[in-house]
């Protein structure tokens, strides 16, 4: 591959294996482009799909796996941990290697026509692909849910980008758009019991989100990691909570950053942190960075830096890490 794109589809579906084993077959099938990871959470009833390609043949395997979500995926039967508007959620176009960011929003607008055109959903843009200020942040055009889209298509404001201005129950609405690297990063917390637990990790989320939290009286308290997303969530399978998150720029506020605040508010709660889990990919360099911080930034061979960050991080607490299919470098060497 000369150009790289990673494309992260995230679908409404993390239970049912045979469903998204027949959701993923078109990328499996497809030589033209590389399936590194297919990531189903069963609490969050959500997968995260993982692939690299050439752009314009990660445009035609996207509309083909597009295709087979809606056939496979009726929203009127979703419940889930995770926010979500439609079956194929969100869809973002990430550059890798030898590809601009211009050129991935191209890109991504033409895989959205296609899927408002031909598939008929309404489709709406945002990051770099946004056409409006108010439509970049993804957590603001899915703000209500599926559950409110009827009313929301109806509003002239959230006429989607491309697609149809109306409700579609079985699919709802799809997020396409192009995003520098995103690390979906999870701390895991627990105090005495799952509903306490939850009630921890939401009020660490609150305070160390970027966008903060608002006070009785409207008034918004600033959270203090800068390009931070985060939620509180619980997951039932493991009997514990976590603060999920988005890191949207891990060079501003890197794992180590994160992982070690948590930990200070958990210990001020009476908490336990029990290591944390990346879900999807993540690029060397950010795995390199935190190993920087652990080693007291003496220099450190790669093999060892990933080692010591999957030890400080506790990146095996839920389940294995394995560096080859999880860190990005490694699986496009």
């Amino acid at each position: 591959m000369n150009r790289i794109v990673e494309c992260v589809p995230n679908i409404s579906e993390g239970k049912d294996r045979e469903k998204i084993d027949r959701i993923v077959e078109p990328l499996k099938n497809d030589k033209r482009i590389k399936l590194l990871s297919v990531e189903p959470d069963a609490d969050y009833n959500r997968t995260v799909i993982t692939f690299v390609g050439e752009p314009e043949d990660c445009v035609s395997a996207g509309f083909e796996f597009f295709k087979r979500a809606l056939e496979n995926i009726d929203m009127r039967n979703h419940k889930g941990e995770h926010p979500r508007m439609g079956a194929v959620d969100v869809f973002p176009f990430v550059p890798v290697k030898n590809i601009s960011m211009e050129d991935c929003v191209r890109y991504s607008k033409e895989l959205a026509r296609r899927v408002g055109e031909e598939l008929r959903i309404p489709v709406y843009l945002y990051e770099y692909a946004a056409t409006e200020p108010y439509r970049k942040n993804l957590s603001d055009i899915r703000k209500g849910e599926y559950e409110a889209l009827p009313e929301k298509l109806k509003d002239p404001k959230w006429k989607p980008d491309f697609g149809p201005a109306e409700f579609i129950a079985r699919s709802g609405a799809s997020v396409i758009g192009a995003r520098q690297f995103l690390i979906a990063y999870n701390v895991n917390i627990f105090k005495n019991d799952l509903e306490t637990s939850v009630k921890v990790a939401d009020f660490i989320a609150k305070n160390i989100r970027e966008s903060g939290y608002k006070l009785p009286d409207g008034t918004r308290v600033p959270g203090r990691l800068k390009a931070v997303k985060a939620m509180g969530v619980e997951l039932k399978q493991y009997s514990i909570a976590q603060v999920s998150m988005n890191l949207v720029d891990y060079t501003i506020t890197p794992m180590h950053t994160v992982y070690e605040m948590i930990k200070e508010y958990a210990a001020n709660e009476n908490a336990e942190v029990r290591g944390s889990e990346i879900v999807g990919l993540v690029p060397l360099d950010a795995i390199m960075r935190s190993a920087q911080f652990y080693n007291d930034n003496k220099p450190i061979e790669e093999k060892s830096a990933i080692d010591l960050v999957i030890k400080r991080l506790g990146l095996n607490s839920l389940y294995p890490f394995e560096a080859d299919k999880k860190i990005l470098d490694l699986m496009v060497r």
